[in-house]
């Protein structure tokens, strides 16, 4: 008798699996560029979706042929066919089937062949998309000169060469006040000129002192400008209005958060700048402040509360 299903039992059933694994690609992909949590999700999503598909096909694959029930039309016992394990054979011992079927063998060869494609295709772009923003992004420590050149109380308005390989296009400010001892320790307020709305240069809210100006040298990083400064009114943005006080707290205009700040230590005498930092908010003033900080975001980033949740993982700095 002919089995009406044909040759159905060769291939996989339908299922939803791939649907879901492609799911996971474009989760994958779109995370790459937005979050990095959203490209895990989407691995994860793609890994459980793929799995089971492969399940799938290697149990189909796998899955014995039913048997087709024998009628006997209502003949006797002794009329009916013996069953196969009782009666002599009436075939030649059938070939050892093969382990993996051809279908299931080119169906994964094709899955293979074209994924190395895509990765051949795809991870040389990601390479040159993605990796520069996780290079080179350390920043280098600047000698500002000795901590006399900081009068204790006062405001002075730094700029530097942060890389002396990129010149005059690199130049920096930050504003520095030496808040006196705390704990037995030099202690500096350090404050960059960034904006961190749109990273528009920030300007003292009072008069800067030029004709007092100050050059010291820094190894590697060229002349360093030290200019006092009487920030009486705070930090101002002239760009787009952002106005902060003189911690750094944001007080007025579209900025989200406080000015980032430099990271300090002081080595024979003299005054290094290092890494920044973002903080959120200064609770106190001087040597008694208390910094909210945060791994460096960039312009118009939140980094506390819930709109901090809306953000791509920054790249290490």
């Amino acid at each position: 008798m002919e089995d009406p299903r044909g040759n159905m039992e060769h291939q996989p059933p339908p299922s939803l699996w791939p649907i879901g694994f492609a799911v996971g690609i474009v989760c994958l992909l779109v995370g790459l560029i937005v979050s990095w949590v959203a490209a895990a999700v989407g691995a994860a999503i793609a890994a459980v979706f793929g799995f089971l598909w492969a399940r799938d096909v290697v149990a189909a694959s796998r899955r014995e042929r039913p048997a087709v029930p024998v009628e006997t039309d209502g003949a006797p016992p002794s009329a009916r066919p013996l069953p196969a394990d009782e009666g002599p054979p009436a075939m030649p011992e059938a070939e050892p089937a093969e382990r993996f079927p051809r279908s299931v063998f080119l169906e994964a060869s094709t899955l293979g062949l074209g994924a190395l494609i895509g990765a051949i295709v795809t991870l040389p772009v990601l390479g040159f998309a993605v990796l520069p923003a996780f290079l080179k992004q350390g920043h280098k420590d600047v000698d500002l000169g000795p901590i006399e050149n900081f009068p204790e109380g006062q405001y002075v308005v730094a700029t530097f060469v942060s890389d002396a390989k990129q010149g005059y296009i690199s130049r920096r400010s930050a504003f520095i006040r030496n808040n006196g001892m705390a704990d037995g320790k030099p202690s500096f307020t350090c404050i960059s000129n960034r904006c961190v709305h749109l990273g528009c240069p920030v300007q003292p809210g009072g008069p800067v002192f030029d004709s007092k100006k100050k050059e010291v040298s820094s190894s590697g990083h060229g002349p360093v400008e030290l200019i006092p400064a009487l920030p009486a009114a705070g930090f101002i943005c002239p760009c787009h209005g952002g106005a902060y006080d003189q911690e750094g707290n944001r007080i007025a205009g579209p900025p989200v958060r406080a000015l980032n700040r430099f990271e300090f230590l002081i080595k024979d005498g003299h005054l290094i700048l290092a890494g920044m930092y973002s903080v959120s908010s200064v609770s106190g003033t001087g040597a008694t402040a208390r910094i909210h900080k945060y791994q460096l975001a960039g312009p118009g980033q939140h980094i506390d509360g819930p709109e901090a949740w809306l953000y791509p993982v920054q790249p290490p700095h």
